[in-house]
């Protein structure tokens, strides 16, 4: 078993057994759920709302070649460097080599998976520079030297008396008891770091061609002063990430709020369209945008799962996921957890080593029927599963699955044993535990319920004779 997978499979089974865990966590999607349900009750009709923001994103991935030339051509117009990276290693080093020209030592950064997908932090670390996460909840799991829990919230699985342990233990505060003394906290820290930040990081929640402009939307309003101060800023944006016009963001903002984190609109949304203009008197003196591919051109080849780069990064997937509900986000030993992770992650980093992912899932699909965006998720999960069973099959399943095939189109022989297999039951619970259990995985966290007395077509017969 690869090694990514046994870690996957010991952090699930412990978070599982962690009753604390688990009830913290889906006490906080409980106020989730209302407060979504609340604001999709506002929409006139929902699914429509789904269905044009779909549109827009299947008309920006369908036309990337497109739309992404346009982004650059619009946003070079305005003096932006544009650096187009292949992976994550290209957009570090560009990054790290703005800093050494512009002396930056410090770096101020909010919140961008992408940064975190190429673990760019790191990487601007081994170059000697200072690197602070601006959102509350990345801070808090810096400080940790965790890696972010969820796409949205990304400190949900702690307490807020583990925050003021770790606040108390890293910077040396005071105790605080409330969600207000320990945002006071971070904000005195925060503040001072703004001012002596040399350069500033944001990612992007979309990109829009027509203008040339980074839209970015957030709670706190750490990412407008991250882009805001620093007199050198660096947008770092998945290539998926752009739009074709501004009114696409008519939906799509509200959506996202809505799907994200049931808020009607979330507080800040902000248009970034360049560095500091002839004649303005604020903004950063130079401002570059890295477009990243790291393997999304590979997704977009695959016609059938292309969809999956429609993902605005909501995390509504992972709220409804009963899988997500009970081994966290932490548990996938990857950027993007969930099902939008299980999905795109063994496109990103590798199928073999990273398809335990797409096996992981109840298929209920909740995840599907939730994405503001439709992207056919628990379908993905299947075809993952089959092209990982392709490229390397399991030298036992083939035969299982044909005998069983074979046994179950003989519907005489399946009259004549079934009542045999009854028999079952009982021996199962008599040697469960013993010297052999063959049902060892399943009854390890479930009851084995007993055999019926009858089948359902002796049921009937008993009932209504043979018909």
């Amino acid at each position: 078993m690869a090694a990514e997978s046994t870690q996957f499979h010991e952090a699930a089974e412990r978070l599982t057994n962690d009753l604390r865990h688990r009830a913290l966590i889906q006490k906080a999607l409980g106020g989730y759920y209302i407060k979504r349900d609340e604001q999709k009750e506002k929409y006139t009709d929902w699914q429509q709302a789904r269905a044009v923001a779909a549109s827009a994103k299947y008309e920006a991935v369908n036309h990337l070649d497109k739309y992404l030339v346009e982004l650059s051509d619009r946003l070079e117009a305005r003096g932006t460097k544009v650096f187009w990276a292949a992976d994550g290693a290209e957009a570090a080093d560009y990054i790290a080599g703005v800093a050494r020209a512009a002396g930056v030592k410090r770096i101020i950064k909010s919140k961008t998976m992408t940064g975190e997908e190429i673990h760019l932090p790191r990487a601007l670390e081994a170059a000697g520079l200072e690197v602070v996460e601006s959102d509350l909840g990345e801070f808090i799991v810096q400080l940790r030297e965790e890696a972010p829990y969820h796409i949205v919230f990304p400190s949900m699985h702690l307490t807020r008396g583990e925050i003021d342990a770790t606040f108390r233990e890293k910077l040396g505060s005071p105790p605080a008891d409330t969600p207000e003394e320990l945002t006071m906290i971070a904000r005195d820290v925060m503040r001072q770091k703004y001012c002596e930040a040399d350069m500033g990081i944001s990612g992007a929640n979309f990109a829009v061609a027509e203008t040339g402009h980074i839209s970015i939307t957030e709670n706190e309003g750490n990412a407008r002063l991250s882009t805001s101060l620093p007199q050198v800023v660096v947008s770092i944006v998945g290539i998926e990430k752009v739009i074709p016009k501004l009114e696409d963001l008519a939906v799509l903002l509200p959506m996202l709020a809505t799907a994200g984190a049931g808020q009607n609109m979330t507080c800040y949304n902000t248009l970034l369209g360049g560095a500091r203009q002839p004649g303005e008197t604020d903004g950063p003196q130079e401002f570059h945008v890295v477009l990243l591919d790291n393997k999304r051109t590979t997704l977009l080849a695959d016609p059938e799962q292309r969809d999956a780069l429609h993902c605005i990064r909501c995390g509504a997937c992972l709220n409804v996921c009963p899988i997500f509900k009970n081994i966290g986000g932490q548990s996938y030993g990857t950027t993007y957890p969930g099902p939008i992770g299980s999905v795109i992650t063994p496109h990103l980093r590798g199928l073999q080593s990273w398809k335990h992912l797409s096996f992981s899932s109840s298929l209920c699909g909740a995840c599907t029927e939730t994405c503001p965006v439709k992207i056919d998720l628990h379908h993905h999960l299947l075809q993952n599963r089959r092209n990982a069973i392709a490229k390397k099959p399991v030298w036992w399943e083939k035969p299982v699955f044909v005998g069983f095939a074979w046994f179950m189109r003989r519907p005489r022989l399946y009259r004549f044993v079934a009542p045999l297999l009854r028999l079952g039951g009982p021996v199962l619970h008599a040697i469960r535990g013993k010297f052999f259990d063959p049902a060892r995985v399943w009854t390890a966290t479930r009851d084995l319920p007993p055999a019926p007395a009858q089948s359902f077509k002796e049921y009937w017969r008993s009932r209504h004779g043979k018909r």
